[in-house]
């Protein structure tokens, strides 16, 4: 089959399963598929705390279609979140799990059909997790990392940042209808910066689930906010002096973004990671805060003229 061909029939994306261990009895995670199943070139698009993978459809289509050669983009749900499964101690939502996973859904992917090429966005949590990913010998992967985006993020989060995420990560709630919880879901998300009411429903619907009541929640693991309020000063200071020394041993050519309202990443971090590391190259993207959703035509080319190059 052609990649023309093998494209038309995967505009609709692929839903499958990995299976993950932990300590536990393991779980599964659920990811979806865009393009060319047998294409050896694969990237990777993790989301952001609370979010899942179809945060990516807008991207994931885009880079299929630009693509010159056949290409597989692949966007998890991190357990915990969309169509994962939850794991029973909720203290174990952090960010070694993640990798474990990922390295799971590496291996999975690679025997499905060969990775030769391997590239990485990563929204935010999910850039932390690439960078673990990119900076550890430790994770497996079926080839090296290619080429790494990071959607603000970098090795300092700013206390600022976990404090208002503290306000309402674990907070699900229950809503009439979609658009009930579409607007809510935005009272606590404009700092992605302005969306067209369409778009943002767009991104809303895979963000929740129904009840038995027929009633909609958000399509997360409650018990994150347990992790999350688990989370110090002190225990911040450790992890990003852990982060650092990942970040410094990423070979990969990285590409940062940065909202430029961003309370997240700061300005001076992105300027370190600038000039230390792989030396990352910064885009920012005026009008926005925490995180960019890579929707607008301009998120989507910065990522696309990254990654689409041999």
């Amino acid at each position: 089959m052609g990649f023309a061909l093998s494209c038309y029939f995967m505009k609709q994306p692929v839903l499958a399963h990995v299976n993950c261990p932990d300590t536990e009895r393991g779980h599964r995670m659920a990811y979806v598929q865009w393009g060319d199943a047998l294409a050896p070139h694969v990237v990777v698009c993790v989301h952001g705390l609370t979010r899942q993978g179809r945060d990516f459809d807008t991207l994931a289509q885009a880079l299929v279609a630009a693509a010159q050669q056949p290409l597989r983009v692949i966007c998890p749900d991190v357990v915990g979140r969309g169509l994962s499964d939850w794991l029973s101690d909720p203290l174990a939502y952090q960010i070694p799990q993640y990798a474990s996973d990922m390295a799971a859904l590496l291996s999975h992917l690679h025997a499905q059909a060969p990775v030769h090429t391997l590239d990485w966005v990563g929204t935010s949590m999910g850039g932390l997790i690439g960078m673990v990913v990119a900076g550890s010998p430790e994770v497996p992967k079926p080839c090296t990392l290619r080429r790494l985006v990071l959607n603000d993020v970098g090795p300092v989060v700013s206390w600022i940042a976990i404090e208002r995420m503290k306000t309402y990560v674990g907070q699900t709630g229950s809503f009439a209808n979609l658009q009930e919880a579409a607007d809510a879901m935005w009272a606590v998300s404009q700092s992605f910066g302005p969306h067209t009411p369409e778009v943002w429903r767009a991104l809303s619907a895979p963000m929740v689930k129904t009840l038995p009541d027929g009633r909609l929640t958000l399509h997360y693991d409650p018990a994150l906010g347990e992790s999350l309020r688990a989370v110090t000063p002190e225990s911040t200071v450790v992890a990003e002096q852990v982060l650092w020394h990942l970040y410094d041993q990423i070979t990969a050519p990285t590409l940062l973004l940065r909202g430029a309202q961003s309370d997240l990443l700061t300005l001076e971090t992105a300027q370190a990671m600038q000039a230390r590391g792989p030396k990352a190259r910064l885009v920012e993207f005026v009008g926005v805060g925490h995180a960019p959703t890579l929707t607008s035509p301009d998120q989507v080319q910065a990522v696309a003229d990254f990654l689409l190059v041999d």
